[in-house]
């Protein structure tokens, strides 16, 4: 019997293809300076420039989501 685990551990979601474009993209960019260190803490940089750009995307999100509320709400008080 296959269960949803097994299923999700075969293919890769959406999130862990995009991740792993991200990480080859930033090793691209960044490959010069990167070349010095290991293949390990090549790794390691590149997902950690990936989490953070994601974090920070997320983040600005927020804020703009925030700041249309304020406006249209603003906006209804003072038509």
């Amino acid at each position: 019997m296959e269960t949803a685990t097994t299923t999700a551990a075969e293919s890769p979601s959406e999130q862990e293809i995009q991740r792993a474009y991200l990480e080859s993209k930033m090793r691209e960019v960044f490959g010069d300076e990167m070349k010095r260190l290991s293949e390990d803490l090549q790794s390691a940089l590149a997902d950690d420039i990936v989490t953070a750009f994601l974090n920070r995307i997320s983040l600005f999100v927020k804020i703009q989501a925030k700041k249309r509320r304020y406006t249209r709400t603003k906006r209804s008080l003072n038509p």
